[in-house]
């Protein structure tokens, strides 16, 4: 039987995972600088396999607007190239036989506005993974107090698993906030 700090504490991590991912999927969303992250969907034909173009080269950004990308096998340039392409991330990318360079266009109005709203739907889709959390904590708190937890203790437990739900979704508006912050800026 689990006690209720162990509730507490597995609900804490999921939150903090569920905070992780949502930082990750802010990461891919582009905000007119080039950024490594872009190309995390990108997988890669590699020996049969499909592979994270993370694995088979070095993503650099040798500037604001470009990425570089360097595989480590020679051969894999024209798979990588044509990874990018089929990844409908809208890059073209250049070929020079030795890497592959990616100018990433600045965003219109139109398109930051979009980017905004997209940032806005993940943080809708975090939000409500953090209320589900809440709801499976607060499920195993009523059943440790079917088990014998006193109605008292079992009250402090759902206000503390509230206060660190409400943490999190602070924690998320925030990211939103900067997120369109940088989405914005020009």
């Amino acid at each position: 039987m689990s006690t209720v700090n162990e509730v507490i504490e597995q609900l804490k991590d999921q939150l903090e995972k569920n905070l992780q991912h949502t930082i990750v999927e802010f990461g891919r969303i582009r905000a007119g600088k080039a950024s490594p992250t872009m190309l995390d969907s990108v997988m890669v034909e590699y020996y049969g396999a499909l592979t994270p173009l993370s694995q088979v080269a070095n993503v650099g950004t040798p500037d604001a607007r470009t990425l570089a990308i360097q595989p480590w096998d020679k051969t894999l340039i024209r798979p990588i190239e044509m990874a990018i392409i089929n990844s409908n991330l809208g890059f073209a990318p250049q070929n020079d036989g030795e890497m592959i360079r990616i100018s990433v266009p600045a965003l219109n109005e139109e398109r930051r506005k979009e980017l905004v709203k997209r940032t806005k739907n993940e943080a809708e889709n975090s939000k409500v993974g953090i209320r589900n959390l809440r709801k499976d904590a607060n499920e195993r708190i009523k059943k440790l107090q079917k088990d014998g937890l006193s109605e008292d203790e079992a009250k402090v437990a759902e206000d503390r698993v509230q206060k660190m739900v409400d943490g999190y979704i602070v924690k998320t508006d925030q990211l939103v906030v900067d997120k369109e912050k940088d989405i914005m800026t020009i």
